[in-house]
């Protein structure tokens, strides 16, 4: 799996992925950004991925799901790096026939042992870099 990230202008960046698929992504202030910032995107990722689950797991279950929200808040460090030190994700389910309990089981499930960006959140990351001059 790879993702080419450039900049388009001061602060602003897409990231393409192998297929061509693109995210935007915002450093601005507030007032003029579009887009999420990367840590943002990271916490939309742990999100989407464990509704992603759950909704497949609930589905191999034969539940009907209308409608599926997870509101995900992150808390960061004041120092630098402003890492997360916790995530919480509260998910909401409209279901005729999904309970609670069996939510909860899902979403453990989820974020303990299917979710490849929760532990993602894990590993150490390395760099290598190259200086490209103009011609």
């Amino acid at each position: 799996m790879k993702s080419t990230t450039r900049m388009i202008e001061d602060e602003v960046y897409v990231a393409t992925n192998e297929l061509g698929h693109e995210v935007k992504i915002d450093m601005r202030k507030p007032d003029v950004k579009k887009n999420q910032s990367p840590v943002e995107l990271l916490l939309s990722a742990v999100g989407a991925c464990g509704a992603v689950d759950i909704t497949l797991m609930l589905k191999k279950r034969k539940k009907t799901i209308i409608d599926f929200v997870t509101e995900t808040e992150g808390v960061r460090r004041d120092e630098h790096p402003r890492s997360f030190t916790q995530i919480h994700c509260h998910y909401k389910i409209t279901s005729p026939d999904v309970e609670k309990e069996e939510l909860a089981k899902v979403a453990k499930l989820s974020l303990e042992k299917y979710c490849s960006v929760a532990d993602s959140l894990k590993i150490k990351v390395t760099h290598s870099s190259e200086v490209v001059r103009p011609a």
